[in-house]
């Protein structure tokens, strides 16, 4: 079977770049994902598409393809006094309520005052490269699509 929309695709990964190793599932368990429903960045996902179980590539992906480009407007300072009683360091992550709606945000520095915040992908702006192993395709179950998610044998381990 070849990887098509809404077939589950097992797989294990590793990314890097610039030669620098970013992530691996080589050492744990394969990712399960349902082709198509935007749970890979796009051009891995594309790259995905029509291959089958066994299949080893390689797929360099630029950042418009991963997870975009940098952008300047969603770093910003805040008011150190919202974060008040806690010991803010910068590498911290938050979730932070914004117009556009929730969104992770990085700690970037502390001062005195202010605390710089990055809203953008840790990821963001840069080129990919993946080195894929198709572990296992099969169509995706009723419930699969129905929930948004791959299920294991034993079902899907929570409630909806």
């Amino acid at each position: 079977m070849k990887v098509a929309k809404d077939n589950v695709v097992i797989l294990h990964y590793s990314v890097h770049s610039q030669e620098t190793l970013l992530d691996s599932s080589l050492d744990g368990e394969p990712l399960n994902i349902i082709q198509g429903h935007g749970q890979l960045i796009p051009g891995l996902e594309a790259a995905l598409d029509g291959k089958a179980k066994g299949d080893t590539f390689t797929v360099e992906i630029e950042a418009d393809q991963a997870y975009g480009q940098r952008h300047e407007t969603l770093m910003q300072a805040v008011s150190k006094e919202m974060f008040e009683g806690m010991d803010v360091q910068a590498g911290m992550q938050f979730r932070a309520t914004t117009e556009a709606g929730d969104q992770s945000v990085i700690v970037l520095d502390v001062t005195d005052d202010e605390v710089i915040v990055d809203g953008n992908h840790p990821l963001a702006g840069m080129d990919l490269t993946f080195d894929v192993e198709v572990v296992d395709v099969r169509e995706a179950t009723a419930e699969e699509l129905a929930h948004g998610h791959v299920h294991s044998a034993g079902g899907c381990g929570h409630n909806h």
